[in-house]
């Protein structure tokens, strides 16, 4: 790696350099159950470094084959992708300006935390609202290497329907515009006698060539992070060619994301929460079609576990929120005493609504209310303020959106294992799903709390494993070989937001098939002919890579 450091200070290159250990340990890790170790991170200032370095690395992988980058800003990845043993090239320290927001579209790099991004598109009475329950510290060049979605996204869909266009540095070092494009564009793409020519050549013959067995592939639920979106890339009806909905959700595999315009939509002014205590399962089979026929923005769920544990370590939320926000919270959480004198509930359901007065939104919830009286819904209004967390209903997004920060940080003798975290199911099946995929976290007694978007069928289950100890390691491969199983016998997907990784990516043949899976190599060389940008991941996953590179001490 020093010859490489060298050839990077002698380049021109204008950012920084760090292979301080320290460094590197902060850098072997994100906020899934792996760790690698890197050689060298890298700070490049500008495009024209980033350009500089993907050219060195390219010229210089045949004699160093092990030499490769991996892009990285927040470092909240679930599943492993922003790990690599070769350079990490880290986002975050430079590429953190907000460049242009208007009501129609956001301009920002990929540094860019989602928080302060937000604040940003408000003022224009606009939103980006693909973002993740990890909001608060995610970036947006994470959200676009993930294909991230979350609350708002049934919606409004997933990050991939939000982008305008992005700035891409290529294989060959050159950084370009990609966007959607017509016939007229591609042909003339094509016609180009240049590296970008050749990718776009090439991947119209692939998507062409086998259009119907790609867009059969397409997994049948309402959101997916698996595998490359070949699928809408090339559409025959509207002769329309995407590069972005595939360079979206790639992980950094195929270039990397320098700059990205976001499509925005209007900020509705109102919002309200119907919240449903549930005391078993039995009648979601009915309440969720009868939920999902109100159109509701929003539909979560938490567990009885996620309760306990927000209640458990309530004082956390008083560095969270602040003393007048935690008081209030207390304060808020007293009216709700009486739901754990009738019994635990086993989910706890948010129905949230949307709109541009506060009368409109009275209208749907009482609309839904009084279709769930028998569930014993819990009436409540929330978000007539202009401080949307100030509502009636934070504590219940507070428990939702920090339960994953709180078992991260408050659970000692054990450590999150996110390795059946993001499965999806069509809303139909969970009545018969839920109680199957709780009877295999009971036989490998695990300690998971469950919450997702039920409107989806997209849960996050987070278990808690003392992965140090190899009887707790061993259950890693069959408890995740159970529940894939399980989620492809109803035909569902294992990633809907958080992505492969290197702990989805060795099960893309079970997903998609082997010839599906070879397409997605093809199209990775067509656009990384020498596998330069973040190696392990994708189609290019092992279970043997991953597994010996899960983290033995925290």
């Amino acid at each position: 790696m020093q010859n490489i450091k060298d050839l990077i200070k002698n380049s021109g290159f204008q950012g920084d350099l760090d292979d301080r250990p320290t460094t590197i340990e902060n850098y072997s890790h994100d906020a899934s159950l792996f760790e690698v170790k890197p050689e060298l991170i890298v700070f490049p200032k500008d495009a024209q470094d980033v350009e500089k370095l993907v050219k060195l690395v390219s010229e210089n992988k045949e004699t160093n084959p092990e030499l490769s980058i991996t892009a990285r800003s927040a470092g909240t990845d679930m599943a492993g992708g922003a790990v690599n043993d070769s350079i990490i090239v880290d986002f975050r320290r430079y590429f953190n300006n907000i460049e242009l927001i208007t009501r129609t579209s956001g301009q920002a790099q990929p540094g860019v935390l989602y928080r302060d991004f937000e604040p940003r598109t408000l003022k224009h009475g606009s939103l980006m609202p693909s973002y993740p329950a990890s909001r608060d510290l995610a970036s947006i060049g994470g959200m676009v290497a993930n294909n991230s979605g979350g609350e708002k996204s049934l919606e409004y869909g997933k990050t991939k329907d939000f982008i305008e266009q992005l700035s891409v540095v290529f294989a060959d070092g050159v950084e370009r515009v990609v966007k959607p494009i017509n016939k007229e564009e591609l042909d003339k793409k094509m016609a180009q006698d240049d590296f970008e020519g050749q990718v776009y050549r090439e991947l119209y013959q692939l998507c062409e060539q086998n259009y119907d067995q790609i867009k059969a592939a397409k997994p049948n639920v309402s959101k997916n992070s698996m595998g490359y979106n070949l699928w809408e890339v090339w559409d025959r009806e509207s002769g329309i060619f995407d590069l972005t909905k595939l360079i979206v959700g790639s992980e950094g595999t195929l270039g990397f994301v320098t700059d990205i315009t976001f499509k925005l939509v209007a900020a509705k002014p109102h919002s309200g929460l119907l919240v449903l205590f549930l005391r078993d399962i039995d009648d979601l089979g009915d309440l969720i079609p009868t939920v999902l026929a109100h159109h509701p923005a929003t539909f979560e769920s938490f567990d009885d576990q996620t309760l306990w544990l927000s209640i458990r370590f309530m004082p956390s939320f008083l560095k969270l929120l602040g003393w007048k926000k935690f008081i209030k919270l207390l304060f808020s959480l007293i009216p709700d005493g009486w739901q754990l004198l009738r019994g635990i509930p086993k989910l706890i359901l948010m129905v949230e609504f949307n709109g541009q007065t506060e009368a409109e939104v009275r209208s749907k919830i009482k609309a839904l209310h009084g279709e769930l009286r028998k569930q014993r819904a819990k009436y409540e209004i929330n978000g007539f303020e202009e401080d949307a967390t100030e509502g009636k209903s934070e504590k219940f997004w507070v428990m939702r959106r920090q339960s994953f920060n709180l078992l991260r940080s408050k659970v000692k003798d054990k450590h999150t294992a996110p390795f059946i975290d993001d499965l999806i199911v069509n809303p139909e099946h969970l009545v018969e799903f839920l109680p199957k995929l709780r009877k295999i976290i009971v036989k490998y007694n695990l300690f998971a709390t469950i919450a997702g978007h039920m409107g989806d069928g997209n849960f996050h289950i987070i278990p808690l494993m003392k992965l140090e100890n190899k009887q707790e390691r061993d259950k890693l491969l069959p408890a995740m070989k159970e529940v894939n199983d399980l989620v492809l016998s109803y035909k569902g997907s294992l990633s809907g937001e958080h992505n492969d990784g290197l702990v989805r990516g060795p099960w893309l043949e079970d997903q998609f098939g082997k010839q599906v899976v070879e397409l997605f190599r093809q199209a990775k060389h067509i656009m990384d002919p020498k596998n330069i940008f973040n190696p392990h991941k994708k189609a290019d996953a092992t279970w043997e890579f991953s597994y010996t590179h899960i983290r033995e001490h925290f």
